[in-house]
């Protein structure tokens, strides 16, 4: 059935961080507790938030290059990956109404995760509260060249649900979010779990919470 303010919608692609899990909080605790075992303190000149909606993989790239310690990329990611699962786990961090809202949109449009996070946490964190019956197609960071900002994930996650690029409408919380959606020619629903509503000023819609999103998407009839 297609969207009341977008007649040509027939998918709907979520983020996952920020979106359908308040997990920036705890990629923050994984990252900072990696380190700490790793030995660095304050002094390893990292501002987490500058790779929010970006990929781990870029992150530890920029800290290998300044810190030159003796864990590749790969072994870093992992160490990290590890980390979040169990946080993920223990916490279970699904913002509420979500799990209503992705019922309610299950019954109109297929639906996909496209992630900057990798596969491992992603089951993880769609392992919780039944979420992962309703998605089709999971797409990860690691599924494609580019991350977001770069269109790649969203177009690869439309090509997986057979729907043109034009037709998905793509729900995210962060400005690279944002930037990619838009640049894969999608409708971008922007929810200010992580920014401010001006920071998020280019998408199509911005909302403050699940609520309004199902009025968009799956109003009543």
């Amino acid at each position: 059935m297609n969207s009341p303010f977008n007649p040509l919608i027939e998918a709907v692609i979520f983020d996952m961080d920020g979106v359908i899990v308040d997990s920036e909080p705890h990629h923050k605790q994984a990252f900072h507790d990696v380190l700490r075992g790793l030995g660095y303190q304050l002094g390893h000149g990292m501002k987490f938030e500058d790779y929010v909606g970006r990929s781990d993989f870029e992150m530890w790239v920029d800290f290998v290059r300044h810190h030159k310690p003796a864990q590749t990329v790969e072994e870093l990611v992992a160490l990290k990956r590890n980390r979040m699962i169990e946080v993920v786990k223990s916490v279970q961090p699904i913002f509420p109404g979500l799990p209503d809202l992705v019922e309610k949109l299950a019954r109109r449009y297929p639906l996909a995760v496209a992630s900057g996070s990798e596969h491992p946490v992603v089951e993880a964190v769609l392992s919780l509260k039944g979420l992962r019956q309703f998605f089709s197609v999971v797409v990860s960071s690691s599924d494609v060249r580019h991350g977001k900002p770069a269109p790649d994930i969203f177009l690869r996650a439309a090509a997986l649900l057979g729907v043109a690029s034009e037709h998905c409408c793509v729900i995210e919380d962060s400005k690279p979010g944002v930037a990619a959606g838009l640049a894969a020619g999608m409708r971008v629903v922007a929810i200010t779990n992580t920014h401010e509503r001006d920071d998020l000023a280019n998408a199509t819609h911005v909302v403050d919470d699940y609520e309004q999103i199902e009025r968009l998407l799956a109003p009543a009839a």
